[in-house]
């Protein structure tokens, strides 16, 4: 059987483990087959990632992407197993304001309810251990008690968490998801309906160049959690799809890139009213003005 190669990183400061968690899923190459993080003892998280392409300067990598040093790996040589699927059960439930993401094998542990989102690690984006999934939780979380949303467009779906979690927050709404990867949208179309959401529309669609969106355009609020170049590209179409009032979440963005970000949308006529920063990553919230 071939081996495939196990770094493990271990520290006591949770911001921490959350960043190297993000770097291993977004910043390295080649990117690990599999990355859990977990509590390790009390006060403690320990890391993992596996590799079957080679880590050789995976550390070097690290401390770029963090711009500091980054802890000492362990290594190990493991059999060459599925880790994606294996991993699953080192995955501890998410709580980001109401909601609790968890996976099926915390199904039993976790109180059944309106904010208890089922999602396990698979082929698509969110599971929202990363610090962009949290950001944008949060941000839903916020904006939904604050009021309510007609019509909701998830950019760049993944998963489907995020739709899932605004379709929780608001059980009247209209909810389209989108990616352009149809592997995505079968899956978060999965995840709907696992969690008995069938309220969901789903499409497979580039940006907003897709005649559905054009017809149910405008929305209230899009939540895109994707790359720093794509969300900027997107702007002017964004701006078409919504109206006065309408709210933005942006996430999927490295703190250094955010001004490139928000420069973009305020150019569109857009106002930030918040700036979330988590492990590294921005979460943007905008609320589009008159002009």
């Amino acid at each position: 059987m071939n081996t495939v190669t196990k770094l493990i990183w271990r520290t006591s400061q949770s911001d921490q483990a959350r960043a190297l968690v993000g770097a291993l899923e977004n910043l390295v190459v080649p990117s690990p087959d599999a990355v859990t993080q977990f509590e390790d003892g009390e006060g403690g998280w320990r890391i993992e990632a596996y590799f079957s392409a080679g880590s050789n300067d995976i550390r070097a990598q690290l401390e770029q992407a963090l711009g500091r040093a980054a802890p000492t790996a362990e290594v190990e040589e493991v059999p060459d197993l599925n880790w994606v699927a294996l991993s699953q059960a080192a995955l501890p439930p998410v709580a980001a304001g109401r909601f609790v993401v968890h996976g099926s094998h915390d199904r039993g542990r976790i109180p059944h309810g309106p904010n208890a989102i089922l999602v396990d690690a698979g082929e698509a984006f969110g599971t929202a251990h990363h610090a962009t999934t949290q950001g944008c939780l949060l941000a839903i979380d916020r904006l939904t008690r604050q009021r309510r949303f007609g019509r909701v467009l998830d950019l760049g779906c993944g998963s489907g968490v995020l739709a899932i979690a605004a379709a929780r927050a608001l059980p009247r709404a209209q909810i389209i998801a989108t990616d352009n990867d149809p592997i995505a949208v079968t899956v978060a179309r999965d995840n709907a309906h696992a969690n008995g959401d069938k309220r969901i529309a789903f499409a497979c669609a580039s940006g907003l160049d897709h005649p559905w969106l054009r017809h149910a355009a405008p929305f209230d609020l899009i939540i895109a959690n994707i790359l720093a170049g794509p969300l900027c590209m997107l702007a002017p179409d964004v701006r078409g799809a919504v109206r006065t009032g309408s709210a933005l979440v942006l996430s999927g963005i490295l703190i250094p890139e955010a001004p490139e970000v928000i420069a973009a949308y305020r150019a569109q006529g857009f106002a930030l009213k918040e700036h979330r920063r988590i492990a590294g990553w921005s979460t943007l919230t905008f609320l589009k003005q008159s002009r």
